[in-house]
């Protein structure tokens, strides 16, 4: 298959570096000094899961750039990027081409979708990884996690399901563990369960992973976020395939010490951040739904009052 991959970082960089290696035509969209390091000395990938090696020559270049029509267009950008993604779906993809956002914020699949053609298919997509840029060129994938959802939203035209189905097959042959799933709703927002509560709790506490794995106010607040997302998701109706509390902890226990997300990273740096998505939107869902939210609300509160953006 053909591959776009809308943001080359830490989910993209990981995605797009084990499907070339497989041999699949990949195109990594960047820009700046990493756009340059790729093609100047190719992607490479520092992985835990895979061991380390180099994608050299890489094909690369801007969103602007590239004119190609893709068999998938994986949109692995920081949501407040996603319009830039939207007009790129817009410009390149066909009929026959799965668009497939994989980011942290519940429900990009929709949005995107809402905003481009019916004739174009948008599906919902999640991924469990952990890594980051290392320096330009270079991606850091120092936990052995790999692993992607997606499917269907319910009610949504299933032309594409043969080539959906086709594509677990490539992401399996690539040594990524992919998932076509008939419950993508809730697979999401169980992944959401993890990275929301993690980045919000890291972020208000100025907390590393090993502050998440013994008792005390981080990990506790790291819970009762878990259970408002739980909350949220009951309320929608939503079937989970295990207890979220056990698997958010079993996940963040397994974490090497010093881990952090990248919304901390780009607070820190004062980068624009997934802040809104990751915590706003949660505490709006839960008044659209009459789910109290109280971790997730003080957290907001946080937010505005310190100026997170």
């Amino acid at each position: 298959m053909k591959f776009a991959i809308a943001g080359s970082g830490g989910t993209g960089g990981v995605l797009g570096a084990y499907l070339a290696k497989a041999g699949n035509d990949v195109t990594f969209l960047a820009r700046g000094k990493h756009l340059e390091a790729i093609r100047e000395k190719g992607l490479t990938l520092e992985s835990q899961h895979n061991g380390n090696f180099t994608v050299y020559p890489a094909k690369a270049c801007t969103m602007d750039e590239y004119a190609d029509r893709p068999d998938v267009l994986l949109v692995c950008v920081k949501y407040y990027d996603i319009e830039a993604a939207i007009e790129l779906a817009r410009r390149t993809a066909g009929e026959d081409t799965i668009i497939l956002p994989i980011l942290n914020i519940y429900g990009t699949g929709g949005v995107m979708q809402a905003a481009l053609p019916d004739k174009l298919t948008v599906l919902d997509g999640c991924m469990y990884v952990f890594g980051m840029i290392k320096e330009p060129g270079v991606i850091s994938q120092p936990q052995s996690i790999l692993r992607v959802f997606y499917g269907f939203r319910q009610g949504q035209d299933r032309r594409l399901e043969a080539k959906a189905r086709d594509l677990e097959q490539v992401f399996k042959a690539a040594g990524i563990e992919g998932h076509f799933t008939d419950n993508i709703a809730a697979d999401h927002l169980q992944k959401f369960s993890f990275v929301s509560p993690m980045g919000a709790a890291g972020l208000y506490f100025n907390a590393k992973s090993e502050d998440f794995q013994q008792e005390g106010q981080v990990r506790d607040t790291f819970v009762g976020l878990i259970r408002e997302v739980q909350a949220i998701g009951d309320a929608m109706g939503l079937t989970f395939k295990s207890d979220l509390v056990k698997s958010g902890l079993k996940l963040i226990d397994a974490f090497k010490p010093g881990g952090m997300t990248s919304m901390q990273r780009d607070v820190a740096a004062g980068r624009q951040s997934e802040f809104a998505g990751l915590v706003d939107s949660i505490v709006e869902l839960g008044k659209k739904l009459n789910v109290p939210t109280p971790y997730y609300a003080k957290i907001s509160q946080w937010g505005k009052e310190n100026h997170i953006k």
